[in-house]
């Protein structure tokens, strides 16, 4: 099945506007391109650039129509398209599988496709159609997925502070004034994490996807724990980061889900969630396992089981069934400060 597109990445010239911008064209925005943008936007996909063309040219171009901002790591250059869309899934840290890339010239379509085949490639003939394309209609729209590209803005302001800073990394993190806040899952909360499970490939120790009446029985089971996880520090919010599903059985309790954004990989959180889940067990004097289901992109969740003290007891194929082997005694990274709710 398809997934759903996380990314739209624009040519410039004849595709965004008309005319060729280095010929003295691009004065006018082709007809229906401020309401796709907007449309996509508020429904959390992000939007970029692949151009052959002038960068502060264009730069000036975008700014001139007021649009600078909806594009997330521009790539505005001589280089060959399928460079650039590799290089704004790594920036961005989101799978190429779920990229689309709209340009005017069939050879740059090709030129994609042929390179980065699990890229949708689109004809900017076909633009007012976009957002009627079952792969642009997220099955939920929540306040994370409207403030989604202002989440990653403020994420590329951090990015610029980090490297301006001097020091080891947990000092700089010291400097953020982190906030991690766990909570079980609410009623309001449903859609974010119906969103999360279908939306997290990387960080993701089990790749399980929920339906929202789904979710709304597990986190009303008295069987069950469900806890999500925000994050803010003093650029701002992250949003709803974190989701972690919990069997309660009568010897052992069961990690059945556990998932975090990988907006926040690099920011020392991922093992936090888990750590709480390892103290709860330890107070309902429970033995913890969880499952675990290898992908080719979720290793660092094994890594993070192994790192809290898991490990592994059964294995079928890519399956594997992880157990806790440590006292209980946890503690959260000196330069968090972590809140429990609820």
């Amino acid at each position: 099945m398809a997934k759903t597109i996380k990314c739209l990445v624009w040519d410039l010239d004849d595709t965004l506007w008309d005319g060729i911008l280095l010929e003295g064209g691009g004065n006018r925005l082709r007809e229906g391109v401020r309401e796709v943008l907007e449309a996509l936007d508020q429904r959390g996909i992000l939007h970029s650039i692949a151009s052959r063309n002038d960068h502060d040219h264009a730069m000036e171009r975008l700014a001139r129509f007021g649009l600078e901002y909806y594009f997330l790591y521009p790539q505005i250059h001589f280089g060959i398209k399928s460079a650039s869309l590799s290089t704004i899934a790594r920036k961005l840290n989101i799978g190429i599988d779920t990229f689309a890339f709209i340009d005017d010239q069939a050879f740059e379509r090709e030129e994609v496709k042929q390179a980065l085949p699990e890229v949708l490639c689109l004809d900017a003939a076909d633009l007012a159609a976009l957002p009627d394309l079952p792969r642009f209609m997220p099955r939920f729209i929540t306040e994370d997925s409207a403030q989604r590209r202002r989440l990653y803005l403020t994420d590329i302001s951090r990015a610029k502070a980090e490297e301006n800073f001097t020091g080891p990394a947990e000092a700089f993190l010291a400097t953020l004034g982190m906030r991690f806040t766990i909570a079980s899952v609410s009623d309001g909360d449903l859609q974010r994490a119906v969103d999360l499970t279908e939306r997290t490939h990387q960080l993701n120790a089990t790749g399980l996807t929920f339906s929202h009446d789904e979710l709304d029985a597990l986190r009303l089971s008295s069987n069950h724990l469900l806890f999500i996880s925000s994050l803010e520090d003093k650029f701002g919010p992250y949003g709803k980061i974190g989701l972690a599903l919990v069997e309660k059985g009568t010897e052992a309790w069961t990690v059945k889900l556990l998932l975090m954004s990988c907006r926040v990989m690099s920011r020392g959180v991922g093992s936090v969630m888990l750590n709480h889940i390892v103290r709860e067990a330890s107070r309902a004097g429970k033995k913890l396992r969880a499952d675990f289901v290898e992908t080719d992109r979720n290793r660092m969740m094994y890594v993070t089981y192994k790192f809290a003290g898991f490990e592994e007891m059964q294995r079928f194929g890519n399956r594997s069934v992880l157990e806790y082997q440590g006292d209980g005694r946890v503690s959260f990274p000196a330069y968090l400060d972590v809140v429990i709710q609820g």
